[in-house]
């Protein structure tokens, strides 16, 4: 599961600055950088708190984290079957009306 190449994913859906998502979840763009790269494993806390700042459930996050090596073997002929189409909706939820709204906040 890599949850901060999904933060990043979604981050960019919604063309915000890794600054400006670093501002307002209180962090260091330092430290957001790490935790996209992978280099830094993002607390509970912090995962909230970018889900709360970019307006979408922590089950976003989750299920774009999602990657093959997650999935125990006997599961992964349906996870190549499904997972495709959920990411691709859960994706979906983050719409360009949601991004009008999330940048409007952060202005």
């Amino acid at each position: 599961m890599n949850v901060g190449l999904a933060i990043k994913s979604i981050r960019k859906k919604l063309s915000i600055t890794q600054y400006e998502l670093a501002e307002r979840c209180e962090l260091s763009q330092t430290s957001l950088s790490q935790i996209e790269t992978g280099v830094k494993r993002p607390s509970q806390r912090t995962i909230s708190k970018v889900c709360t700042v970019l307006d979408i459930p922590e089950s976003i996050i989750y299920i774009v984290a999602m990657q093959e090596a997650d999935v125990p073997p006997s599961k992964k002929g349906v996870y190549e079957l499904v997972y495709p189409s959920i990411k691709s909706l859960a994706l979906q939820m983050v719409s360009s009306e949601h991004m009008n709204l999330v940048n409007m906040e952060m202005a």
